[in-house]
């Protein structure tokens, strides 16, 4: 059967494209294309370039917009980093060479893997996760606990916001859940709400600190800065844990350090 005009143009444009790919990759290899540094940014991204030219293929357009505005580009981290797979050729066969769907368990993202995955370059993180009942559940094969993309997305790295974090939380421990612990969910909000707090706060106080001319005051903010982010760091590994009362009493901590810190750049004792 004949394509209709809608399905020729669609196969012109993705076979145009891809020959601007092809004549890109060309001159990378001939030495036309900048810095050996502006080489290697268009490497990192050659594989979402394909896809983007390849619309109607996976993964999902939102998927690929989605990395090119998250920090893992911003870091230089491409596609193949977690997927695997060959991002130095625009042939099919090659690039997609190992790569497996995300339901195959041996997948790297496979939801059972993806702690590993995301944990080769978030080391603390995964070393708290590991530690949590949540983890424990998931590499039994349990698909109801969380892993690392439920709270940051599968490729954007965002932190859910406080509402979406008691939301998300209320699915399995609100009313009705399977493992219901009333307040559980609000907790989390007010927590993670209280974590966004602080770290505002401490960054009102690094701007001040910068200010401040006097060398030996400002030295003794700066200690008073680095041990006021202590706590807040350990409230942040309680987190990944999800044991909570650890988390407040770190946070708590934390808040009485930012308003000392705040209440003497405000109004210095000397």
């Amino acid at each position: 059967m004949r394509a209709g005009p809608l399905q020729e143009e669609r196969e012109m444009a993705s076979t145009t494209r891809l020959r601007l790919l092809s004549i890109t990759a060309a001159a990378i290899v001939l030495g036309a294309v900048g810095t050996p540094a502006a080489r290697a940014q268009l490497n990192q991204s050659r594989c979402a370039d394909c896809h983007f030219a390849n619309p109607y293929t996976e993964p999902a357009q939102n998927h690929l917009h989605e990395w090119s505005m998250s920090p893992h580009r911003r870091g230089g981290v491409g596609c193949d980093r977690c997927h695997g797979g060959n991002p130095g050729t625009f042939e099919s066969l090659q690039a997609h060479r190992g790569v497996l769907g995300s339901q195959n368990p041996s997948s790297p993202v496979h939801r059972t893997r993806l702690p590993s995955t995301c944990g080769a370059c978030h080391i603390g993180p995964y070393v708290n996760f590991q530690a949590s009942r949540h983890h424990e559940l998931l590499i039994q094969g349990d698909r109801r606990v969380p892993t690392c993309s439920t709270c940051h997305g599968s490729v954007n790295g965002r932190l859910l916001s406080p509402e979406g974090l008691e939301r998300q939380c209320s699915e399995c421990h609100g009313p009705g859940g399977i493992e219901p612990r009333p307040g559980r969910a609000a907790d989390a909000r007010l927590l993670l709400e209280g974590i966004g707090e602080v770290r505002e706060s401490l960054d009102a106080a690094r701007h001040l600190i910068d200010r401040v001319r006097d060398g030996d005051r400002r030295d003794g903010l700066e200690e008073a800065y680095l041990q006021t982010e202590v706590p807040l760091i350990e409230a942040r590994r309680a987190g990944h844990r999800f044991v909570f009362d650890q988390l407040q009493e770190r946070l708590a901590t934390a808040r009485e350090r930012v308003a000392a810190l705040l209440t003497e750049l405000v109004n210095p004792s000397r």
